[in-house]
């Protein structure tokens, strides 16, 4: 059995799916505070345990013979509404989860990181990152990564062999759909706006990877040879991009393939903004995996699973992370004061 914690989050509801198509026997451990939208139709095939990362305890993992973990916050702005809970959730839940895998035999551990670690500001050196550049980050939810990658590292021994992959941007569309990462926002604004609106001019990098190439790298160091992996950080992109470039990607395609037209702007009065790009190599010469999803196809994929799925109601805050998990945290106080809803 494999344990994946956020399961019914962004990447972890097309995790789901991968790993049932392969046959596997799932347990999903999340909140589920972005409701079940993303894993409604497969419920009845994986158990849930709805709890708390924070809070776990050992019987999480019965019967688990690996664990995926995506769990936790997710991006800069939710990190910095509550950095107490960002390094509660990020690092001391992570260190927690390992210390119970290492107790109870659980060997594998692959731990969700991120590339925005590498990132130094926009005016920073303008060099491609490997796993052994120097990093330090500064944003709460970049240390909180990178802490918890320590920790990982520092746990390792005979007995528990954790993996690092530090993602890029992911995109594409998902049954728990996100409206807050850059290629998403720019499909999302040129169907609503009809414009892009570029920070910056555009110019500042960031490392892409789609999805299911994101969900498909989580499967393949799960499944490795412990030699190959064990103790490995791993980057994972598709490929670096300027923003300004994704803009006229998205843009052409949106043209082409559905005659939908759309301006670009570019703000250049706000260059507080992250930029760094980073190598893909030693993944595609440990394992052979190279991320394949082009920008192109997922714009018209999305178009489509959008109109679909219905999730076209953009202003809903469910598909943003900062302004769903803002909107909890209201409605929790004002719930705790009135003692009930209805």
């Amino acid at each position: 059995m494999i344990l994946v914690t956020g399961g019914a989050g962004y990447i972890g509801s097309v995790l789901l799916r991968k790993l049932l198509e392969k046959g596997e026997r799932v347990r999903v451990l999340d909140t589920l505070f972005f409701t079940e939208i993303g894993i409604k139709e497969i419920m009845d095939k994986v158990e849930i345990v709805q709890k708390d990362i924070r809070d776990v305890d050992e019987s999480v993992l019965d019967g688990v013979d690996s664990v995926i973990h995506l769990a936790g916050l997710s991006n800069d702005p939710t990190a910095e509404y509550n950095p107490v809970a960002n390094e509660e959730m990020n690092t001391v839940a992570t260190e927690k989860l390992a210390k119970l895998c290492k107790k109870v035999g659980v060997r594998r551990l692959v731990f969700a990181s991120s590339a925005s670690i590498y990132d130094l500001g926009f005016f920073a050196p303008d060099d491609i990152k490997t796993e052994d550049s120097p990093v330090e980050p500064r944003a709460a939810y970049a240390v909180s990564k990178f802490k918890a990658e320590r920790v990982l590292l520092d746990l390792m021994d005979e007995n528990f062999s954790p993996v690092i992959l530090r993602q890029g941007t992911v995109f594409g569309f998902s049954p728990r759909m996100r409206y807050d990462l850059v290629v998403n926002t720019f499909v999302k604004d040129a169907l609503t706006k009809g414009r892009l609106r570029l920070n910056c001019g555009g110019e500042m990098w960031r490392p892409l990877v789609h999805v299911n190439d994101a969900a498909n790298a989580f499967i393949l160091l799960s499944e490795a040879d412990e030699k190959d992996v064990k103790g490995q950080i791993f980057n994972l992109c598709y490929r670096n991009f300027r923003i300004s470039e994704l803009a006229l990607r998205v843009k052409t395609t949106l043209f082409e393939h559905f005659g939908i037209e759309v301006d670009i702007e570019a703000d250049y009065s706000n260059f507080k903004t992250r930029s760094y790009r980073m190598s893909n190599e030693k993944l595609k010469k440990a394992l052979g995996y190279v991320p394949e999803t082009t920008v192109e196809d997922a714009v018209v994929d999305m178009v489509k699973k959008i109109e679909e799925y219905r999730y076209d109601d953009f202003l809903n805050p469910i598909y943003y992370n900062i302004k769903w998990m803002t909107m909890l945290d209201e409605m929790s106080k004002t719930i705790k004061k009135l003692g009930r809803i209805f």
